[in-house]
């Protein structure tokens, strides 16, 4: 297979080289994929570098999120979920490669009308927006919902999220061509966090100017964010893309009421497995009802493993919005 392997942590994605590898030998409990489709997260990011909490022994392939074809079923069971040539997207370690193996637990059914390279970015940014949403903040209908990064992956998938509950979106983001996307995608209101005085703007776009009910911040903005959060308010930490973790005023957080509620995702197969299936559940019902859809980067595109570099570059630099997703091309092994 071809694949991007490191073997020595690297200054940044420009360094980042397609090498030849063997194929996969995929475990009795594992399925052999196909890749057509790689996604690529900030987390990449900082893993190329040894700055990410899970850090693999060297070497190894990096990238996680991918969508592609099924070429071979785990030996172990009798009755696999997905066959031999199922379209499926999923998450494991080696997602920069043409070749991946996975566990069924992190597979899932392409969608109905859906293509690999849409597909290829849901596994991380969908869940997360909705288990936050709903299960964590109980989001409903007439509530106010702030947005920070409203145009990136999460934040795309969060304001569909939002809108399909009947909330109203108030959406953050710094450009133009941002502002833009996060409104083609239902955000009521748009405002640049960039530029002084934004919290009071937020405030007046909410009701008597009482702020909003539900913070959503995957960047690391609590503490500005506060100014603009209601009484009793509920603000989801959901990442860190500034770089910046907060020391965050708890005596605003004691006046206000205001809740903080961590957000990881991943931890949900540990803590909470009950809770996946319903979650995707629920946003292929969404996906169905035309209320969610892909959130493809789509200004340029980026082909073959080759440039997975220069995607990481851009993602990284802030020049993105949406998924940024590469594809990724096949033999003919692979065409079932």
């Amino acid at each position: 297979m071809r694949a991007i392997q490191v073997k020595e942590y690297v200054k940044g994605p420009e360094h980042l080289t397609v090498t030849t590898l063997p194929d996969p030998i995929p475990s009795p409990s594992t399925y052999l994929i196909a890749i057509h489709a790689a996604a690529t997260n900030f987390f990449d990011l900082l893993q190329i570098r040894g700055k990410y909490q899970i850090q693999p022994p060297l070497p190894w392939t990096s990238g996680a999120e991918f969508a592609g074809i099924v070429l071979s079923t785990p030996s172990s069971s009798a009755n696999p979920k997905f066959k031999k040539g199922d379209r499926v997207f999923g998450s494991s370690q080696g997602g920069y490669a043409t070749h991946v193996c996975a566990r069924e637990e992190s597979l899932m059914p392409v969608p109905p009308g859906w293509g690999f390279l849409e597909a290829a970015g849901l596994m991380v940014t969908a869940p997360t927006s909705y288990a936050a949403l709903v299960h964590c903040a109980g989001v409903t209908k007439g509530q106010y919902v702030l947005i920070h990064a409203a145009a990136g992956g999460v934040g795309l998938a969060a304001v569909q999220i939002a809108k399909a509950f009947g909330a109203t979106v108030i959406a953050t983001a710094g450009s133009k061509r941002k502002w833009e996307v996060a409104r083609n995608f239902g955000a009521d209101h748009i405002v640049d966090y960039s530029k002084d005085g934004w919290p009071e703007e937020v405030r007046k776009l909410t009701p008597k100017g009482k702020g909003v009910d539900i913070v959503y911040d995957p960047v690391g903005m609590v503490n500005a964010s506060l100014k603009c959060t209601s009484w009793g308010g509920k603000i989801l930490v959901i990442g860190f893309t500034s770089g910046n973790i907060e020391k965050v005023a708890m005596n605003k957080v004691l006046l206000k009421n205001v809740s903080l509620i961590g957000m990881t995702w991943g931890s949900y197969s540990k803590e909470a497995p009950e809770m996946i299936g319903k979650v995707w559940e629920d946003l292929f019902r969404l996906m169905k009802e035309g209320k969610f859809r892909g959130t493809l980067y789509t200004d340029r595109e980026f082909h073959g493993l080759e440039t997975v570099g220069e995607a990481l570059g851009m993602l990284g630099r802030r020049e993105t919005w949406g998924k940024v997703v590469v594809s990724v091309p096949q033999g003919t092994e692979s065409k079932l």
